[in-house]
C-alpha cells in the first residue's frame, strides 16, 4: 500500500487515508489542532494544513494479488480441518504436517489462514451498554420468504435500542450509504461511532495499518469525515459484539415482515422490497419504538427522545427535508410499481399491522 507523504518543516510525514479522515472526525468533534496532533502523532502544521485543504485525501492504487507459500497446501489443510470435525487439530500439528510435504513457509501464515476454520467457542453473554449518542450498529440481515428474498439495512442506536429499517434487493455499497445517509436523518443527528461486521463492502483489508487500524471503502470514509462518526469493526466471530443490532433483526421478521407476508398472501399479493419500504416506517414509530424493550425495560422512543439530545447536529451541507423526525418518517413508493391502487394496501395492512 503506498504511503502518503505530507512534507511540514523539512520532515516528511507519512498518513494514510484513514488517518486523514480522522483529522477531520476529530475536529468535527471540537478537538483543538493541539489535540489532534497529539491524538494522530502529526505535526500540528500537518494537522492544520490538511483542515483548510479537504483535496489532499489521497487515492489508493489496486493491490497486485500475491503468491503464498502456503497456497498449494490449503487443499490439504482444508481437508485435514474437515475431517477431524467436531475436534481441532493444533496449529503446531497441521504446521509439521505440511513441512514434511515441502512447505518453507512461517508458521503465522498457516495460523492466520486456519484461524477462519475454527469452531466458535461461546463465551458468556457479557451485556455490552453504551451512554447515549455514542454509538449505532448497522449491518445487513436476509429476509427469505418462499423465492423472494429481500435484503434489510437495520441500524440500531446502542442507548436507546431505537432502529432503522431500509429493504432493497442488493447489498451493494451504494446500499450500505444509502441506508447509513437515511438513519443518520431518520434519527435526526449523528452518533460518535458507527460499529460494522466485516462486510466486503465497506471494510476492503482488515488490520492493513496495524493492529486494530483497517483500510475503508473510500466512499464510507468520505461520508465518515463529513458527517464526523468514527468508523469501528467487529472482532471476527464475535457477533455479540453487535448484538443489539442482531436482536432486532429477528423481532423484525417476526412482528413486521411474516405478519405483513401473510396478508399479502391472502389477499393474494406478494411481498416486495417497495411494499416494504412503505410500511416500515410506521411500524417502527407505532409499534416497535412504543414496545417496552426486554433489556431496558423501557420504550425505545422514551430512550431515543433523550438519547436525541446527545447525537452531534447534521451537517448542513446534507440537511434533508421531513426525514428528520422517526415518526413522521415513510420512505418512498412508486406508485406505478404496484398492482393495486396505494389505498388497497394501506386499508389491508391497516388491519393487519
Amino acid at each position: 500500500m503506498p504511503p502518503f507523504f505530507i512534507k511540514e518543516g523539512g520532515v516528511d510525514e507519512m498518513l494514510t487515508q484513514e488517518k486523514l479522515v480522522e483529522i477531520h472526525v476529530l475536529h468535527r468533534q471540537g478537538m483543538s489542532i493541539r489535540g489532534i496532533a497529539k491524538e494522530l502523532n502529526i505535526s500540528r502544521n500537518t494537522a492544520r494544513r490538511y483542515l483548510r485543504d479537504i483535496a489532499k485525501t489521497p487515492s489508493y492504487k489496486q493491490r497486485d494479488t500475491r503468491v503464498s507459500k502456503l497456497d498449494a497446501f490449503k487443499p490439504y489443510l482444508r481437508d485435514r480441518i474437515a475431517a477431524a470435525k467436531p475436534d481441532w487439530i493444533p496449529a503446531t500439528v497441521l504446521f509439521r504436517e505440511i513441512q514434511t510435504q515441502g512447505y518453507q513457509g512461517k508458521d503465522g501464515i498457516l495460523k492466520h489462514y486456519i484461524r477462519q476454520f475454527k469452531p466458535k467457542i461461546d463465551d458468556p453473554v457479557v451485556r455490552f451498554e453504551t451512554l447515549p449518542g455514542i454509538q449505532l450498529q448497522v449491518g445487513f440481515t436476509t429476509i427469505r420468504r418462499g423465492h423472494c428474498k429481500l435484503k434489510a439495512f437495520v441500524a440500531t442506536l446502542g442507548y436507546s435500542r431505537a432502529s432503522y429499517v431500509r429493504f432493497s434487493e442488493y447489498e451493494r455499497q451504494e446500499d450500505w450509504l444509502a441506508g447509513i445517509e437515511g438513519a443518520l436523518h431518520y434519527f435526526g443527528g449523528v452518533p460518535r461511532e458507527m460499529l460494522f461486521d466485516n462486510a466486503k463492502c465497506v471494510m476492503i483489508e482488515r488490520h492493513a495499518f496495524g493492529e486494530g487500524r483497517h483500510r475503508w471503502n473510500a466512499s464510507l470514509l468520505a461520508m465518515a469525515r463529513d458527517y464526523g462518526f468514527k468508523l469501528r469493526a467487529c472482532r471476527p466471530y464475535r457477533a455479540k459484539t453487535k448484538g443489539k443490532v442482531e436482536r432486532f433483526n429477528g423481532y423484525l421478521k417476526g412482528s413486521f415482515i411474516t405478519p405483513l407476508a401473510a396478508s399479502l398472501n391472502q389477499a393474494g399479493l406478494a411481498l416486495d422490497v417497495d411494499i416494504a419500504n412503505a410500511q416500515v416506517g410506521p411500524w417502527l414509530a407505532d409499534i416497535a419504538h412504543q414496545r417496552i424493550h426486554g433489556t431496558t425495560g423501557e420504550k425505545p422512543q422514551v430512550l431515543l427522545d433523550k438519547e436525541q439530545l446527545s447525537l452531534m447536529p447534521l451537517p448542513s451541507l446534507h440537511e434533508m427535508v421531513n426525514q428528520t423526525k422517526p415518526r413522521s418518517h415513510r420512505q418512498a413508493l412508486p406508485i406505478e410499481s404496484l398492482q393495486h391502487p396505494l389505498s388497497t394496501y394501506d386499508q389491508l395492512l391497516e388491519v393487519a399491522l
